[in-house]
């Protein structure tokens, strides 16, 4: 990792710096005050107002371990938010049905003979507003981890990209949209494909078939499906009714001493501890990811307490991040031909 324009070796350096610059009376290190200056545009720094940001060289490698690390961010269209804005407005395609006069929300085209019936069309947006929501992470360093800087560079790193990795993916999912941002599950484009008659539990082939069936063909291409683990014995032990026997359908010609293949229709499976328990809503959902839109502004915040945990000899280090994130679209969308509903994001029924 490069460090030279910030001067900073590692993130622990770094910290330890901003630590020492957070004692009262202490000294500001002199890379400190280039990072503000460089970020703010003023030399002017005042710790007790909010400490330092991390410097681009080092925030831009710990932006892109958070990604590495999650499941679901790096597979999302993500939007960086430009400096002095906490929000963005994204005009969007308002279709909700392929229907002729409702595609791009009212766009129709007509053949020559039918000139004297044309009528003007135009497609119809809607805007999508995303607001930057506040994501913070805390860790605690003893004074004996705070005298070794790589060590600590290690542990803030390990403990700060896996939680925000981790809080990212779950929003993704389950954000409930209420101080926090919108997730899958909670969308209403969602398309939740009923189970069949009789099922109360596990997943069936037919299942499959069907959610397939319910994924935008243009999705298609880029979609995965996301599973919890326990859902895994299900899908193992699926199988296709061949006259009065039957036949594995995910397993590997092999059996179970060849290396699963991980994909179904195509597509890969991938296990994901944010999806629903076995038989609830959510443990297996097919996506295309592409259109989930995850809107960040750059800039992690490290702030550092020396006082709170004093009298057990620790410091407390904060990490903030802003994103929001939302599905493009805000409803399922009719078929040109057929009657279900087709989304960018399908999910399972509940099994009784």
């Amino acid at each position: 990792m490069n460090h030279k324009r910030s001067g900073f070796n590692n993130l622990g350096e770094f910290a330890l710096s901003v630590a020492a610059a957070m004692r009262p009376g202490g000294r500001i290190d002199d890379r400190l005050l280039k990072i503000q200056a460089a970020t703010s545009g003023t030399s002017e720094v005042t710790p007790s107002e909010g400490g330092f940001l991390v410097g681009s060289d080092l925030m831009d490698p710990l932006l892109t371990k958070v990604y590495e690390t999650g499941q679901l961010a790096k597979l999302c269209f993500r939007l960086p938010i430009s400096a002095g804005s906490n929000s963005i407005k994204i005009p969007a395609i308002d279709e909700t049905s392929r229907i002729n006069g409702s595609r791009f929300g009212g766009v129709q085209s007509y053949y020559a003979a039918e000139a004297e019936t044309v009528t003007a069309t135009k497609p119809k947006f809607r805007l999508l507003s995303l607001e930057l929501r506040k994501l913070f992470a805390i860790c605690y360093a003893t004074e004996e981890l705070m005298a070794d800087a790589p060590a600590l560079g290690r542990i803030l790193q390990q403990s700060f990209v896996d939680e925000i990795g981790f809080k990212v993916d779950d929003a993704i999912l389950n954000g409930s949209g209420a101080g926090m941002p919108l997730g899958i599950l909670n969308s209403p484009c969602l398309v939740t494909q009923a189970v069949e008659t009789g099922q109360t539990t596990g997943i069936l082939y037919e299942n499959i078939i069907k959610m397939y069936s319910r994924m935008l063909p243009r999705s298609r291409k880029s979609a995965v499906w996301l599973i919890n683990q326990s859902i895994e014995p299900a899908l193992f032990s699926m199988s296709l009714s061949v006259g009065t026997g039957g036949s594995a359908v995910y397993l590997p010609a092999t059996g179970a001493a060849g290396q699963p293949y991980a994909s179904l229709m195509g597509l890969p499976v991938i296990p994901c501890e944010q999806c629903g328990a076995l038989n609830s809503k959510g443990d297996i959902i097919l996506a295309d990811l592409s259109s989930y839109i995850l809107a960040e502004k750059g800039g992690i915040k490290s702030d550092v307490s020396t006082h709170l945990r004093f009298l057990f000899d620790e410091r407390i280090f904060r990490w903030t991040y802003r994103f929001d994130g939302s599905p493009l679209a805000n409803a399922p969308t009719i078929p040109f031909k057929g009657s279900a509903s087709l989304s960018s994001f399908v999910t399972l029924a509940a099994r009784a």
